[in-house]
């Protein structure tokens, strides 16, 4: 049970005692924070004890009287101004007029009790304090993950624009400098590398762009009556001069028309996705086969091939943004590492699933699974 410390100030023996008891045993659960939530109470007779408490550890709730023998609840409030920007104050005042209400307001106190109050009055005011604590807490713990995460994203985005930007530069030093020759004919692989390179960056650009209008929900959808084999056969036909080239057949087995609610956008990027992977990791002579179906309430978009597959170990960590699985088989394989990534929040779009078999060096089969009646 997370426990938050509550320092009590006041003259009063009896209603420092009072406060202990009415908190000793009490706890609360808050709306989206997980677990129990419970109090420790210290206490403190005179505005110099509060002072000296909030200087050697700032507590979580202070309960602070206005009416103190030494020093007042404001003097307090001001001497310890910069003790902890976390700490919220309840002030504890007979005198509950309109001027000490914004005196103690300007001082910083987030809440008021007046004398004399009830055991429920204390633990109402001590649960909004407790409340208003904790979701500032979470506010800023999920404000450092972000700046983590924006940190990581341009990290790796720069990562992986520094290897294309540098091939092409190498590239521009050679066609500068004449390094092969005179000759214009060696230079022509020398720019293709180039081009090849700057299709790379525009694709990961492209991705991100992509990307961003999913994580924001500005993304404009339009939803209608899209034929998936159809959008199986365009992505088929993009896919096919790649395949063509390097000898790999393409087939797509289905029913004539298989019709889904659903964004053609999204769809003819779902399919893009599955058949250029299968074909950009496929080896030689290999072979793509796309299969849709109906499967109870549900629709099958499925794309096998014969490549080198994943190992369990690239399975878990496969829907990452920037990943890659790299080694010696997909080292010239062009990628941004965010098309898989995208396909799962795509699929997430219309609450369906995404399933992997795979088998190192026999191939992948990629299975998405749409509700069949997704509106």
């Amino acid at each position: 049970m997370n426990t938050l410390r509550v320092l009590a100030v006041d003259d009063e023996p009896g209603m420092l005692g009072g406060i202990e008891r009415s908190l000793e045993n009490f706890s609360v659960r808050l709306p989206d924070i997980e677990g129990e939530i419970g109090f420790r109470v210290e206490t403190a007779a005179t505005g110099e004890e509060a002072v000296t408490a909030i200087a050697a550890g700032p507590p979580d709730i202070l309960l602070l009287d206005y009416k103190l023998p030494d020093i007042t609840g404001l003097d307090v409030l001001r001497r310890t101004a910069n003790a902890s920007p976390e700490m919220l104050t309840v002030m504890i005042t007979a005198y509950a007029s309109i001027e000490t209400a914004i005196a103690a307001t300007r001082q910083g106190a987030y809440d008021f009790l007046t004398k004399p109050f009830t055991p429920d009055d204390l633990k109402h005011a001590v649960r909004k304090a407790a409340g208003a604590i904790l979701l500032a807490r979470r506010a800023k713990a999920l404000e450092a993950e972000k700046k983590q995460v924006r940190f990581e994203f341009i990290r790796v985005l720069g990562h992986e624009l520094k290897a294309p930007l540098n091939a092409v530069a190498g590239a521009l030093f050679i066609l500068r400098d004449r390094t092969l020759g005179e000759d214009i004919g060696p230079y022509g692989e020398v720019v293709n590398r180039s081009l090849l390179r700057l299709e790379q960056m525009k694709k990961l650009i492209s991705d991100l762009l992509e990307m961003t209008r999913l994580e924001s929900g500005k993304k404009e959808r339009t939803l209608e009556e899209v034929d998936l084999v159809g959008a199986a056969k365009e992505a088929a036909e993009l896919a096919s001069w790649e395949a063509g080239s390097r000898r790999i057949a393409l087939r797509i087995d289905g029913p004539e028309s298989l019709v889904v609610r659903a964004d053609r956008g999204e769809i003819a990027m779902i399919f893009n996705n599955l058949v250029s992977n299968a074909v950009k990791y496929n080896h030689e002579g290999g072979r793509v086969e796309i299969v849709l179906s109906r499967k109870g309430p549900e629709t099958a978009i499925s794309v096998s091939d014969t490549g080198i597959g994943i190992s369990p170990e690239g399975r878990e960590k496969l829907f990452g943004e920037f990943v890659r699985l790299k080694d010696k088989r997909t080292r010239n394989v062009l990628g941004s590492g965010l098309g898989l990534s995208i396909l799962k929040r795509l699929v997430e779009l219309y609450d369906g699933r995404i399933e992997v078999e795979s088998e190192p060096d026999r191939g992948s089969t990629f299975t998405v699974c749409l509700p069949a009646g997704k509106d």
